[in-house]
């Protein structure tokens, strides 16, 4: 017996990512697809690439639509999921691709995105350490942000390990212009992206600095003090992270590498690839795998760990997926992709 889900904002790209892995899952049936500007739209005239695989049209956002599914996906413009959440039944089960519920700080969520805390729900990464029991036991689950998402994987295991040094870490990504969401831009016109990448939300404004910070403070119990500078590159989906901390004295390459094999080799969705191979986004593209490499510059004294992910699926619809998983009492990877597609 499968599971009904519902699906609330299902108009962007991280909303027919939901789709489209939801269609081809097993133990997932779509119910209610909903989309506020949309209503009334085929869900196909939004999203093409669904053809023959998701019918029907779009619904209007309210929660009548969503509380007859077994879990709903909530894939909604930040600030927005909050007012939905509130008037569902208590006891059903929700995933948040938004990023209402991720902080645990009231005073870090006004500074950042503005507005009331709507409160937290548990942190749906469960590669992280005593993250997958939280996360089965929960039903409201917030998920991670895609740049936090490739942040965490590279510096949790090196923190954990006590090998890096929490308040000193730099990190340098670059992200395809589907991370900033469908809304029409002037600044992600194709004659404006071609060719070109530059930086933007630089000095420590980005959104998922405190994230990421949160994050990674939560696996080694102290202060991080984390320096973000995000990047637009000329693609359309993808991230490539270049995480950097300065380790403490002694540690060599050969500690940092057992630190990353022993948190990842028993996970399914994120790779630790062999010496000498770098990670590429096009390896990852429409996979729900991450993938790392990490390297010692003894020279500064510092260690250097870079991520590649999907960020319309690693970092957001799949694993919104992979948690919806764990909290329906299902195999974690159900229905979800491991090897990416190329060229």
């Amino acid at each position: 017996m499968g599971f009904t889900v519902a699906v609330a904002g299902a108009s962007g790209y991280a909303g027919g990512e939901l789709l489209r892995l939801i269609a081809t899952h097993p133990e997932l049936t779509l119910g209610t697809v909903t989309a506020a500007s949309n209503a009334g739209v085929s869900i196909t005239s939004v999203h093409p690439q669904l053809i023959g695989v998701v019918d029907g049209v779009f619904a209007s956002t309210t929660a009548e639509s969503l509380g007859e599914a077994d879990l709903v996906f909530t894939a909604l413009p930040h600030g927005e999921s909050a007012s939905i959440v509130a008037h569902l039944p208590a006891a059903l089960p929700v995933v948040d691709l938004g990023a209402d519920f991720r902080l645990t700080s009231g005073a870090a969520w006004t500074q950042y995105y503005g507005g009331s805390h709507a409160g937290t729900w548990e942190y749906g990464l469960p590669e992280l350490p005593d993250r997958r029991a939280a996360i089965t036991a929960s039903h409201r689950i917030a998920n991670p942000g895609c740049y936090a998402t490739s942040v965490a994987l590279g510096l949790a295991p090196l923190l954990n390990a006590g090998l890096a040094e929490p308040g000193d870490i730099v990190v340098v990504a670059a992200s395809g212009t589907s991370g900033a969401g469908r809304k029409a831009s002037e600044s992600l016109l194709g004659s404006e992206v071609m060719n070109s990448m530059t930086t933007y939300k630089t000095g420590g404004v980005h959104q998922h600095t405190p994230e990421m910070e949160q994050s990674l403070a939560s696996v080694c119990g102290e202060t991080v003090s984390l320096s973000f500078t995000p990047m637009l590159a000329p693609m359309p989906r993808g991230i490539l992270a270049t995480c950097t901390a300065r380790v403490q004295g002694g540690v060599s390459a050969d500690d940092v590498r057992a630190a990353m094999h022993a948190a990842y080799a028993g996970e399914a969705f994120v790779q630790l690839l062999p010496e000498g191979m770098w990670p590429r986004t096009a390896d990852t593209l429409g996979s729900n795998s991450a993938h790392v490499q990490v390297a010692l510059d003894s020279h500064a004294g510092r260690v250097i760990v870079v991520v590649a992910l999907d960020n319309l699926v690693k970092g957001a619809a799949g694993q919104a997926v992979q948690n919806a998983n764990l909290v329906l009492g299902l195999p974690e990877s159900t229905g979800l992709p491991i090897g990416g597609v190329a060229p």
